[in-house]
């Protein structure tokens, strides 16, 4: 493939991208939005997070999980309880993988 094509590629991307991400930063005026979306927008990363998140401790191979000997499930709901107890991220990240890396590499669920 020829470099010059590769790096217009690249840069055309780049554009494209900083122009769709600052659509809202370029006008001079606040643009108006109905309650309903504002209030709709505040759920957004939530949902992009969850949507990244679900099919990965749901899913195997692109199948729901159909045993109970896969390790994500437990260190989840492990790292879920935790979270809501202390609602620490660090200390999430830490019990969960401390569930799951036993059950994973030691008993190879």
């Amino acid at each position: 493939m020829n470099p010059w094509t590769v790096g217009v590629a690249v840069v055309g991307l780049a554009v494209i991208s900083v122009v769709t991400r600052s659509f809202f930063f370029i006008s001079r005026r606040e643009l108006p939005m109905p309650g309903w979306l504002r209030r709709g927008l505040a759920y957004a990363p939530l949902a992009a997070l969850l949507a990244v998140i679900a099919p990965e401790i749901l899913m195997s191979h692109g199948q729901l999980l159909d045993t109970w000997r896969d390790a994500r499930p437990p260190a989840v709901l492990v790292a879920l309880a935790y979270y809501f107890w202390r609602r620490d991220i660090l200390g999430t990240i830490v019990l969960g993988m401390t569930v799951y890396l036993p059950l994973h590499i030691g008993l190879g669920w």
